[in-house]
């Protein structure tokens, strides 16, 4: 047992919370929230665990957010009977560019075209994506879009948090939450802080936080600027791979983090014959996770089809790999 004020505690402590954790996992009773993919939740635990930070890296371009909104758009869906919220920090867009692009994941249609773009939209359509909008908002998914620092940030979880308590038990519970945020390198910083400090001190936040409270963090993270080195995307080199260094902060956010994803569409950057097995790339809708780190899950590299015009992603089978010249 834990001694009173002391910072440690008995092993007798893990040892009880891990059989009551495997219990339940066992009787059903908690469950891994399940992402839209099987290969994604395969290299999880059966999808994303509480209480744990998972980072979705990649450059511009990729579609990294188009990944996060496709795990919290499926949510609800997927999880349906489970008791959770969604709070999502979106600095770089707005509510409504999201919410438009989620009505495109639906009628199948491009964000231009439901903006008009192309001529008027059809009444129909925008009764569907009424219709949509209806179902939706009964969800309990919140946002905040104005900038923050890592502490304001800590600020707002807590009360978010401290806000949302089951009470209908014997004892309060904390209702499990999803919290997401676009782009850690958009956080401000504070006075005297550089970016670099400020991406540790949101790492140490985060698992903080992780620990006290059940949550699941997903956060967005740019990649480096030497993975746009022109030899990186030349075909059949090793460099095509994204590599946990090239995670924006990846010291800062790797040892804190439980599931590393490192996004990249080799297509989109003219690479033909991805990576030194030369997996034959046939146009830039395919998109490539690497699972990079998996705490509890294996590390593996998954193929995807990135359909943005629909907002939408979907499994693909393992590309072939051009065939090696024989040499005698």
């Amino acid at each position: 047992m834990s001694e009173p004020n002391k910072p440690w505690k008995g092993q007798r402590d893990g040892f009880t919370q891990a059989l009551q954790y495997m219990q339940g996992r066992q009787k059903g009773l908690i469950k891994s929230i399940k992402t839209p993919w099987p290969k994604f939740n395969d290299a999880g635990v059966d999808g994303i665990e509480w209480n744990t930070l998972t980072v979705i890296g990649g450059r511009s371009g990729s579609g990294k957010t188009l990944v996060k909104d496709n795990i919290i758009n499926n949510a609800f869906v997927l999880n349906k009977g489970e008791d959770f919220r969604v709070l999502e920090f979106q600095f770089e867009m707005m509510a409504r560019v999201t919410a438009i692009r989620e009505f495109s994941s639906v009628v199948n249609l491009s964000y231009k075209t439901l903006c008009s773009a192309n001529g008027p939209l059809d009444d129909q359509v925008l009764q569907a994506c009424y219709d949509y909008s209806k179902g939706r908002i009964k969800y309990p998914i919140d946002v905040v879009e104005t900038p923050q620092s890592v502490s304001s940030i800590e600020r707002i979880i807590v009360d978010y948090m401290e806000s949302h308590i089951n009470n209908e038990g014997s004892h309060p519970v904390y209702t499990n939450t999803i919290i997401t945020l676009d782009h850690s390198y958009l956080i401000k910083t504070e006075d005297g802080q550089s970016k670099a400090d400020m991406l540790y001190a949101f790492g140490e936040m985060l698992t903080k936080l992780k620990r006290r409270y059940p949550i699941a963090f997903i956060i967005l993270s740019q990649l480096n600027r030497n993975i746009e080195n022109p030899e990186r995307n030349e075909d059949g080199r090793a460099g095509n791979y994204v590599l946990s260094s090239d995670i924006m902060g990846a010291d800062a956010l790797m040892q804190h983090a439980d599931l590393v994803v490192g996004i990249n569409r080799p297509g989109y950057f003219k690479i033909k014959f991805y990576g030194p097995d030369k997996f034959i790339i046939h146009d830039e809708s395919v998109m490539v996770m690497h699972f990079l780190k998996c705490r509890n899950g294996d590390t593996r590299m998954s193929f995807f089809k990135a359909q943005f015009d629909s907002m939408r992603i979907d499994e693909m089978p393992t590309p072939p790999q051009q065939k090696r010249l024989q040499t005698n």
